[in-house]
């Protein structure tokens, strides 16, 4: 596997997709060339940040360019939202993960959440030109954080909203259980906050559907080093930049996932207010 790092990479288009989410793509033909559906970058907005990784979530290889979409709640994407339109990023390191497992399973549940919709749209891509029949649902707290509903409409069979509130189509998850028992499928991916991938691998279990989880933990440099992503997977330690991202969601210790997640949010909290101060 190549990677790339340690030069200019600029930003080609800028949109935003939904309130607080913005989605860049980036010229950067060798990351590009390399890229598949699954695997992400790791990069840093300045010469003294901190590095985050961010999910490839449109690959043009014929153009050289990669998309991703990111969520301003912290310092370092806060930063990364102020970037415009022919702005340089001076550091991206990719693809780094193992690429996801695209062929014709048959028909696929693929469920996105919140900012990972976007990635989850490549998934769906991917499993569509590869002859499956996919059914889509996009969800997100509500309904000013959705996106992405008639793009997928072009390549799923059909397609369901969800929101936490009931904004907008269905109010959260439950109505799944219904799915499940009316429609067969040969698997599931699922794209998105922590809590809700644990919900869908609780709901598909008892219908024995293989169901595959994209974890996103804490990460400092994207390559089994620091050891930061570590997750337990039936028992055993992995870490998600080398031995996944993508994992079977039913051997996945979600709890343990969720207290490693939350271990420094009070530092993160207030990295971003005296960032907001300083500003």
């Amino acid at each position: 596997m190549r990677l790339e790092a340690h030069r200019m990479h600029k930003i080609v288009s800028k949109e935003e997709l939904a309130y607080k989410i913005k989605w860049f793509e980036i010229s950067t033909p060798d990351i590009a060339k390399k890229s598949q559906p699954g695997q992400f970058i790791m990069l840093i907005t300045g010469e003294k940040n901190e590095r985050i990784p961010l999910t490839i979530a449109g690959i043009d290889s014929k153009k050289g360019t990669i998309s991703f979409a990111f969520n301003e709640v912290g310092k370092t994407t806060k930063e990364l939202g102020l970037l415009k339109k022919g702005d340089n990023l001076e550091n991206l390191l990719g693809p780094l993960g193992n690429p996801s497992e695209i062929k014709n399973f048959g028909k696929i549940l693929c469920v996105g959440g919140g900012v990972m919709i976007a990635p989850a749209y490549l998934q769906a891509q991917a499993f569509h030109e590869a002859g499956n029949d996919v059914t889509a649902v996009i969800g997100a707290r509500t309904k000013k954080l959705l996106f992405f509903e008639d793009k997928m409409k072009t390549l799923s069979n059909k397609v369901y909203v969800a929101t936490d509130d009931g904004s907008q189509g269905h109010q959260g998850l439950g109505f799944l259980k219904d799915l499940l028992q009316a429609e067969k499928f040969d698997r599931c991916v699922a794209v998105g906050p922590v809590v809700m991938m644990k919900h869908i691998c609780d709901l598909t279990k008892p219908f024995g559907i293989p169901t595959v989880v994209l974890l996103t933990p804490i990460m400092v440099d994207g390559m089994g080093m620091c050891g930061c992503c570590r997750v337990s997977i039936n028992g055993q330690m992995k870490f998600a930049c080398v031995d996944g991202p993508e994992f079977n969601g039913h051997q996945v210790d979600f709890q343990e996932l969720i207290n490693r997640q939350r271990m420094f949010l009070p530092e993160e909290r207030l990295s971003s207010l005296l960032w907001e101060k300083s500003g």
